[in-house]
Order: structure tokens, then C-alpha cells, then sequence
């Protein structure tokens, strides 16, 4: 019996590859913004903690799960902390770097934790953070508090760091062919939904069917497209100027 994966938790399953690739250009573009002491808050499945860890000084990651125990062993100087944040477990000034990659859409007090980031890190310091660029979301994420628009966040890293730069991750002409199959397919099993109960029942009460349905529609489509999906790389995307059509936000603030 095949085990079954959150679509929340991005993984080296090949049916994640679209979003797989696409997170570790966001691993390979901190990497070459990064120095010193490096907190990374969403550890994740730990597959980014190798790019990243060598590149610091001391490398501290932290999440709410514990990763499995080979995880941070590709490290070699990697450190977990298990917490739910915000608040940071961390004096004032501990950081160089806070990097952060598809997380700030989960956070309830968003303000709390850019405010608690600000705070742990030390003047000159820099915040990277990747989320979901709204106006590209096929539908309602229900594990997702909020999505956020390019400017929307630049003013809400703005009322606390003293300078922002916004870019956005966008894909080739093969990321586009999977997003537009991808689209189709959402939007046939969205028809089914004749009560719009996506946008009328509280979030938690749909998080298991949508994490279940969009496993089942990740699944389906590299049966569909096995060639397609499995042949994108991290190369087939690129960190540019931010608009609409960008797939994520990639944000650096400055303290």
C-alpha cells in the first residue's frame, strides 16, 4: 500500500518535482546571499539544509516537526531546534542571516514573527523569505492563513526593515506547460465543488480533502505527463523582477 504525503511538505517524490526544483533555486540563491550566523525557520524535510549549511559560520534550523536523524547529518555543523514560532527561541542579535522559504503564508501573527526576525538579528542583518505570489494560486489553500501579493508583502517587510528588495521566480516554457495542465486539472475538480464549500467552510475542516486531492492530482498528472514532469530542474527556472505572473516571491530585507 503506497504511503501517503502531505502535498504541505515539499519532497523528492517525482510528483512533487514542479515545486521540488523550484524551492531549491530559492536554497541555491540564499546560499549566495548568506554569511556568518544562519537561522533557517521551516525546516521542512531538510533537503535545502546542504545547500545552505556550508555557506555558515554556524548553521541553526528550527521548525515545529523534528526532521528525521539523517537529516541534519548532510550538514555536518547543522543544529535543530523544535519550536513553534512566533516567538523566536533566541536573544536579541544572534543571527547574520534568517532565511525562511515557503512559511509565512502558514503564520497566523505574521507582523509577530517579521517583528521576533527583525529583533534576533543582528544590524545589517539580512531576512530572505520565499512565499506564494497570490495572484498565481489556482485556489484556496486551506493550510495557508494568507497569500500575499508583491506589494503586500514589501509593506509588511517594510514597517520593519529598513530596506526591502523584491524578486519573483519565474519558469520557462517547460514550467509553463506543467503549470497550464496543472491549471486544467485543478479547475475540472473545482467544478465539482457546485457549493463553493472551498471559500464557505472554515479552513482546518479542509485541510485533509484538499491535501488528499491534491496529491491525487499531483499523482495523476506525472502518470499523464511522466516526460514533463520528472524533466524540470532547477536550471528551468530563473530569480528575476517580480510581477503577476511569478510563481514565487523571493524577498531580501535589510535591517
Amino acid at each position: 500500500m503506497a504511503t501517503f504525503k502531505t502535498a504541505e511538505r515539499v519532497s523528492r517524490d517525482a510528483s512533487d518535482n514542479f515545486v521540488f526544483q523550484r524551492s531549491l533555486l530559492a536554497y541555491h540563491a540564499a546560499a549566495e546571499r548568506i554569511a556568518g550566523d544562519v537561522l533557517e525557520i521551516g525546516t521542512g524535510s531538510g533537503y535545502g539544509i546542504e545547500t545552505v549549511a556550508p555557506r555558515a559560520a554556524r548553521f541553526v534550523t528550527i521548525d515545529k516537526h523534528a526532521p528525521a536523524p539523517e537529516v541534519l547529518r548532510l550538514s555536518g555543523r547543522g543544529e535543530f531546534r523544535q519550536a513553534t514560532v512566533p516567538p523566536l527561541p533566541f536573544a536579541d542579535g544572534s543571527f547574520d542571516c534568517v532565511i525562511s522559504f515557503q512559511v509565512i503564508e502558514h503564520i497566523e501573527k505574521d507582523e509577530e514573527f517579521v517583528r521576533e526576525i527583525h529583533r534576533v538579528l543582528r544590524p545589517g542583518g539580512r531576512f530572505i523569505v520565499t512565499t506564494p505570489n497570490a495572484p498565481m494560486s489556482l485556489t484556496r489553500n486551506p493550510w495557508h492563513v494568507r497569500e500575499y501579493t508583491a506589494e503586500e508583502l514589501r509593506k509588511l517587510l517594510g514597517a520593519f526593515f529598513a530596506e526591502v528588495e523584491m524578486l519573483g521566480v519565474s519558469g520557462n516554457e517547460k514550467v509553463t506547460a506543467y503549470y497550464e495542465r496543472n491549471r486544467r486539472s485543478v479547475e475540472r475538480i473545482a467544478r465539482l465543488d457546485i457549493f463553493d464549500l472551498q471559500h464557505r467552510l472554515p479552513r482546518r475542516l479542509l485541510q485533509l480533502p484538499y491535501d488528499i486531492l491534491n496529491r491525487i492530482n499531483r499523482r495523476k498528472l506525472l502518470r499523464d505527463n511522466n516526460e514533463l514532469t520528472t524533466s524540470i530542474r532547477m536550471e528551468d527556472y530563473r530569480l528575476g523582477p517580480v510581477d503577476e505572473t511569478c510563481f514565487d516571491l523571493f524577498c531580501i530585507a535589510r535591517k
